[in-house]
């Protein structure tokens, strides 16, 4: 880190400071704790291992040194407050990956594209365009299972049961989820719901197709 870019002295005291009183706030939270799930104490907790690590980050940008203790992330994060019968839930999965081999990826969708009319290297037939071939033929788990088979590497990954109070109507929750998302940043989108199921008319059917076409193109959900 350049000097410029240091943290100034005043900004490494603030830390420190905010630290101080985080602990005297989560210590007051401990003492007049209710039960063992309290959401206050977790509160306090949170807000205390996050001024901790800003602190400890700021102090070593600027003495390149450290403190002596970690204060680790509840597994479980934050209480749950939700339903305790929810009538519907959402599975959110995040799996990160590095493009560690673009050729053999590129080369995969080649193949796919081969052997499948339907499908098409768009563009300039780029890694970018290779994932769309790729999550368009494959399901995220059989990608997940062969990932160096597709020159990927695999990085983080998490997974979400989020609880619903009710059922939502089709199609009505598909950009919910990853409404934090800029759309800017979503190469492809892959929709599965049976909004674009409308019924045996035909031009219901033919809504059906639109709508299926459109949720084929890049849209609010990560890729």
């Amino acid at each position: 880190m350049s000097d410029a870019a240091l943290p100034t002295v005043a900004e490494v005291r603030a830390a420190a400071e905010a630290v101080k009183a985080a602990l005297d706030r989560h210590l007051a939270a401990v003492e007049s704790r209710i039960g063992d799930d309290d959401p206050d104490v977790y509160a306090a907790f949170n807000e205390l291992a996050a001024a901790a690590e800003d602190y400890d980050e700021l102090l070593y940008d600027r003495y390149d040194e450290v403190t002596p203790f970690e204060i680790p992330t509840p597994e479980d994060g934050l209480p749950y407050t939700g339903p305790a019968e929810p009538a519907a839930f959402s599975v959110l999965i995040r799996r990160d990956y590095a493009v560690v081999e673009p050729a053999r990826l590129i080369a995969q969708a080649e193949r796919v594209v081969a052997h499948d009319r339907e499908a098409e290297l768009s563009h300039d037939g780029g890694t970018a365009d290779a994932l769309g071939v790729l999550f368009g033929e494959y399901e995220p788990d059989e990608i997940a299972s062969r990932a160096k088979d597709f020159g990927l590497e695999e990085g983080d990954s998490t997974l979400w049961i989020a609880a619903s109070e009710e059922i939502a109507e089709p199609g009505e929750w598909l950009s919910l989820p990853f409404a934090h998302t800029d759309p800017q940043d979503v190469m492809h989108r892959f929709d599965v719901s049976s909004v674009f199921d409308e019924g045996p008319d035909d031009d219901e059917d033919a809504d059906a197709e639109d709508a299926d076409d459109q949720a084929q193109q890049p849209g609010l959900t990560p890729a």
